[in-house]
Order: structure tokens, then sequence, then C-alpha cells
């Protein structure tokens, strides 16, 4: 039995399975299996308040799990699908609870990985967080997911991730009698990039920044290494220092420096990866920001991962 089919099987018979997609490794359970779906939290240690996305492989397999696919969600997911892009929609009233958290809507990614989309032929959608215990570091590569649950977890590997931080998600919703697109978590594709994307397909619509439960990851501490992350944005780095030792009441004697560089793709990229490559021998990271790291649209995707993974800032 090859490993795709073994994932067939653990994931039909209500187990999880580890996914790659180009963003993280996903912690996948079929959306038909109760059993599979509770997997997810208890294996993550992820609170039920957080709520999952569901990948498929086709807009079509998306359309059929919603009550409502606009001409709006039509025009971004044929630019957008495969790739980082999760669109949120309102959910059939069958589905299970447990991936929308009790809410009224959920979101809908088809993955750009060969070896997912061919796992996600067989199912109507997989259930998909980041493969890694709640709150820390998302998994970039099979070894990362490895390191979190040993031999607990069934990995498909798939290499390293290409893009290197979760999608952007985004919902369409009606306000003040019009239809606007909504980024409340930012990824890959920023609000401008959507709104470019709509206009050029004949659908002007306004794009903006907002926050909501129905995406995850809107907690205010969010993907955190074993050791503080300190970040520095308006203070040189004795300042930092001396600053952080003091609200975290810790001395540190083996800083670790990460200079995200000048390409917010390639930091992106590599942002996980090097969180994990700094902690040993490292008792803290500093990451000192340049005025358009902190101010660039290009740049808020990184920058909502950094601040969430940030112990202080300053």
């Amino acid at each position: 039995m090859s490993l795709l089919d073994e994932a067939r099987r653990r994931l039909k018979a209500g187990d999880v399975v580890a996914i790659p997609t180009e963003t993280v490794y996903g912690l996948a359970a079929d959306i038909q299996q109760d059993a599979g779906l509770k997997r997810v939290f208890s294996v993550k240690e992820r609170p039920f308040f957080d709520p999952l996305i569901v990948h498929i492989d086709s807009i079509d397999k998306a359309r059929a799990l919603t009550t409502e696919w606009t001409e709006i969600h039509q025009a971004l997911a044929l630019k957008c699908w495969p790739g980082p892009l999760t669109l949120i929609a309102p959910k059939l009233p069958n589905m299970n609870p447990l991936i929308t958290s009790g809410l009224t809507e959920v979101g809908l990614r088809c993955p750009r990985h060969p070896l997912t989309l061919e796992l996600l032929k067989d199912f109507d959608g997989l259930a998909a967080p980041s493969a890694n215990k709640f709150g820390k570091t998302s998994p970039t590569t099979a070894e990362h997911v490895r390191g979190e649950f040993g031999e607990t977890v069934l990995v498909l590997d798939g290499g390293a991730c290409d893009v290197g931080i979760e999608s952007t998600v985004a919902a369409v919703v009606r306000a003040g009698g019009r239809w606007k697109v909504m980024v409340y978590r930012p990824g890959f594709y920023t609000a401008a990039t959507l709104h470019d994307i709509l206009e050029n397909a004949g659908l002007p619509t306004e794009t903006s920044y907002a926050e909501s439960p129905v995406a995850p990851g809107q907690l205010e501490h969010h993907y955190m290494p074993p050791i503080p992350v300190l970040v520095g944005e308006k203070v040189d780095v004795h300042e930092l220092l001396e600053a952080s030792q003091k609200k975290l009441k810790k001395t540190f004697h083996a800083q670790a420096r990460l200079d995200l560089g000048s390409d917010p793709a390639l930091a992106a990229r590599t942002f996980y990866q090097s969180l994990r490559d700094l902690t040993p021998g490292h008792d803290a990271i500093i990451v000192m920001l340049t005025a358009e790291q902190r101010k660039d649209e290009n740049w808020r995707a990184l920058m909502n991962r950094l601040y969430k993974a940030a112990s202080f800032r300053a």
C-alpha cells in the first residue's frame, strides 16, 4: 500500500494525517468523520472556539459546501485557486459544527500542492489547521511535523512549503447594500491584490482589512517559538534588550538576530524555519524592523505573524 493510500484509509477511518500545502503543513481530518475532527483538536491541543479551514480540490466542491457562492467568490477562486487564499462563505446547515466552531460561515481553500490535490479527489473536503501544537510555530517541512508529534501522526512528505505562512482569509460581505471583501487574515494575497483581481474581472469591489472570529489565528499570541521573540520598532537594540528584560523579568545572555531582509516573499517563506533554526543555543531572538517593513502592505502578512509570535515589542 502506498503512503497516499494509507493516508486515505486513515482519514476515512476517522484518523488525522499531516498534509503538505504551499503555505504550511496541515493536520487534516475528513469533514464527514466526527472522530477525525475531534482528533484534530485533541492532537493539536486546540480550543474548540478556533474554526478550521476546509480544503477542497475544485470550485464545484466549494460551492457544494455553501448556501451562497457569489460572483465575487467565483472570480477570486478562478484567479487564485489552487493557491493561498481562503474564502469565507455561509456553510450548509448540516455541516459539522466542530469545523466552524458553531459559527454560520466556513473557510474554504484549494491548496496548491499536487500530493494533497491527489488526496482530496476522494473526499468532500478535509478540515486542516496547521500541523503543530496550538499557538506554536507552524511547520513548513515534514520534519517539523514529526518533531512536533513523533510517530503518532502519519505525514505525507511533500517537501518544503513554497509560501511559508498561512493563507489569506477573505470574506465577501454585504454592507450598505453593496458587496465588500474583508480580509480577516493577511497572507500572500493582499487586499490591494484582491481588489485588482476583481476590478480586472469587471467586478470593482471595496476591499479592506478587519478581524473576525470566523478566521483562525486571531489570538494575540500565536506562532510562538520556545524562546522569546523581541521586536524592535522604534528603539535600538540596547534599549530593546533593557526594556524587554525589565518587562519579562529575564536576563538574556545569548540572543540571536533574525534579519528579515528586503524581500517580503522570501522573508515569509523562511520565517518559521528561521525561528526554529535560531532557537537552539539561544535564549531570545531579536528582530529589528525598518519603517518599510512596518508600514508597507506587502509586509503586512509577515508582520501579523511576527507580532503574534513576539513576547515583547518596543
